[in-house]
């Protein structure tokens, strides 16, 4: 069950402030750029160049795919993402030199990768049931896989896709830990700006995992108060319910769509801001991100057919009904129904 409070206040919003989740201080850190560190999660780096080489294609086709007459393009070696990747024979090396400059400088990409096993503590924290999040910063650019998969949406800001110049790259890797989990990260590391060749190298600047021992999206909760009428309604809405507030401070939203998980993408909501000319997504992580600007100062029934064609990869969408305007109001999402 995903509940969803949109508090809608009158207030001159000037957007939200956008932060990879979860948010707050740590329970617990390890430092996976440290010997230390390594040991307690039996880890080892590993490291490969990157070499972009030619490679066949095709051209825009009819459909807007590759289906067109062969082309000559360009590709990389070795695609170290998936799971099954064997990098046994790349070279090993010390987690305290992860700040050591590599590859070749100007147009340049690399790997780092490393397993994970989940330790039963760490310091204090006993790890079992934590949610468990992988942070690393690259000079200058990174991309993360986690266990062989790499899910991105439109317009996300970081995660596992590129955060910023220098900027933290921050990816949950489980909800529910568990000691002796085993956890594997592969990172692509890129030098920056592309456009400008630069002079210098790609060094990871930290890479550290952070434990959180209950790791809550909700800005609040309310015991909700609900006129049964039926018993069926509770295979619906648990007795206990509460109503959780997600996200505030806007002028008025209208929505909600659903956009169901797919192989490439987890599960996100769109809401629409009509008055702030916004389309913002929130993940079942916490995350608030903009997933549409100029969006015609419209609700989302006028964005429909816009937001299907932008999440084509997504075969079905759920929508809800749009909010009514009101000082503050709750929509609840609860899996295929909503209402307000």
């Amino acid at each position: 069950m995903l509940a969803l409070v949109l508090s809608l206040a009158f207030i001159n919003a000037e957007g939200q402030t956008i932060q990879d989740p979860p948010v707050g201080r740590p329970d617990a850190v390890i430092d996976l750029a440290s010997h230390e560190g390594v040991q307690l999660v039996s880890g080892q780096w590993r490291y490969h160049d990157v070499k972009i080489e030619d490679a066949d294609s095709r051209s825009v086709g009819p459909d807007l795919k590759p289906s067109g007459a062969a082309i000559r393009t360009y590709d990389y070696t070795p695609h170290a993402g998936p799971a099954n990747f064997d990098d046994s024979q790349w070279e090993a090396i010390d987690a305290a030199t992860l700040d050591q400059r590599r590859s070749t400088a100007k147009v340049c990409f690399n790997w780092y990768r490393i397993n994970v096993t989940i330790p039963e503590k760490v310091g204090k924290l006993s790890t079992a049931g934590s949610t468990v999040a992988f942070e690393i910063v690259i000079d200058d650019y990174a991309e993360i896989w986690v266990n062989g998969k790499m899910p991105r949406v439109l317009g996300q800001p970081g995660g596992p896709v590129i955060k910023g110049f220098n900027a933290p790259n921050r990816v949950i890797i489980t909800r529910d830990a568990q000691p002796g989990q085993r956890i594997q990260l592969a990172v692509f590391g890129i030098n920056g700006p592309i456009s400008y060749s630069p002079q210098n190298f790609i060094w990871v600047k930290s890479a550290t995992l952070d434990f959180y021992k209950s790791s809550k999206v909700a800005i609040s909760e309310t015991p909700a108060q609900i006129t049964r009428k039926d018993p069926a309604l509770d295979e619906i809405v648990p007795p206990a319910a509460k109503i959780e507030k997600l996200a505030g401070g806007f002028l008025f939203t209208e929505g909600p769509i659903w956009v169901p998980r797919t192989d490439d993408t987890d599960g996100y909501l769109l809401f629409s801001d009509p008055n702030n000319n916004l389309i913002y997504r929130w993940t079942p992580d916490g995350q608030l991100s903009i997933f549409m600007t100029k969006s015609g100062y419209r609700g989302m029934e006028h964005c429909i057919s816009q937001i299907r064609r932008l999440a084509s990869r997504s075969s079905s969408m759920i929508l809800g009904k749009s909010c009514p305007t009101a000082e503050s109001s709750a929509c609840l999402l609860t899996g295929k129904t909503s209402s307000c």
